[in-house]
């Protein structure tokens, strides 16, 4: 049984489901735990970097940059200090982020969980609701294109996310499980949405985690995804290339078909083909504001809540 009161989960990781997650927050408070994708991880400059979970607690702590990523007003100090010494920078971080990823390492280091370590950033930033990494354990996604093997952030800043996509490796998930944390929201919850990321390299890492569809799947809350498709296009990414890779149509229907095992319906902007057997929900998922944040956000909840198992 589930209840008002019990958490609303959502799975999140890229722009798209930190956005999400910022428009539940609006409607459910400290009752939102997002559980984000760990696999964008890096060792960057004696840092621990955590793009993902970075992202989700920035967005709710209403910090985030307007070009998407970092914090907004933070300096880049030290990237520009290592440039003046010769050292070649793709990967920048603000001076305040950077200090974040260092005091995580300084913490995994001494045997902290990233969970804690996690939450530490969060309280720090007085965000509302949880941030939940997927995993303890270390994975990192990999992407096979134009002949190598890419570390997933070498794909996206140095590679460009250019298709096409000839494999996606999660190495280390086979040793991965869910944290305790993880696995009583996902029981405990009144309601589960996936968010509008991309479903390979961003929710596809914390669905492949051992034991994490099979706890999503004994849930009694209903699971259902919002599409990250708009008008047929992908807002932004290489969604496109990598449902490609996965012989997916570029549609909600190709992104449904990649979670068929454990979502209950699916929030698009179009209807499903007939012979889809499935729930869909037809809104605007395009998030343009606060107010269309908030907006999908209760419909999600809504819609969740009319497939209560």
């Amino acid at each position: 049984m589930t209840a008002a009161g019990a958490p609303v989960v959502v799975l999140a990781g890229g722009t798209g489901g930190a956005k999400l997650a910022r428009g539940m927050a609006d409607v459910v408070g400290d009752d939102l735990v997002a559980i984000v994708n760990t696999g964008d991880d890096v060792e960057m400059y004696g840092a621990h970097v955590s793009p993902d979970p970075d992202l989700v607690t920035f967005w709710l702590a209403d910090r985030i940059d307007p070009r998407g990523w970092g914090l907004a007003d933070d300096t880049f100090h030290v990237m520009d200090g290592l440039r003046e010494l010769g050292v070649e920078i793709w990967f920048n971080l603000g001076d305040r982020d950077l200090a974040y990823g260092l005091e995580r390492s300084r913490r995994l280091a001494a045997g902290d969980r990233l969970t804690d370590a996690v939450a530490e950033l969060g309280r720090a930033l007085a965000i509302p609701g949880r941030v939940l990494p997927m995993c303890e354990e270390p994975v990192r996604t990999h992407v096979l294109a134009h002949g190598r093997t890419w570390p997933f952030q070498e794909f996206m800043i140095l590679g460009r996310a250019r298709g096409p996509v000839d494999g996606v490796d999660f190495r280390g998930i086979a040793a991965a499980k869910p944290t305790p944390e993880v696995l009583d929201a996902i029981a405990r919850a009144r309601a589960i949405v996936i968010g509008p990321s991309n479903p390979i390299v961003s929710i596809g890492p914390i669905l492949a985690v051992p034991g994490m569809r099979d706890a999503l799947r004994a849930s009694a809350a209903p699971v259902v995804a919002v599409s990250p498709i708009v008008g047929g296009e992908v807002v932004r990414g290489p969604t496109a290339a990598f449902l490609q890779w996965a012989s997916q149509p570029v549609t909600a229907a190709g992104v449904a078909a990649l979670y068929a095992d454990v979502i209950d319906g699916i929030v698009a902007d179009a209807p499903l083909p007939s012979a889809a057997p499935l729930a869909v929900h037809v809104t605007d998922v395009l998030m343009r504001d606060a107010a269309g944040r908030e907006r999908l956000a209760r419909e999600a909840l809504a819609f969740a809540a009319s497939l209560a198992r």
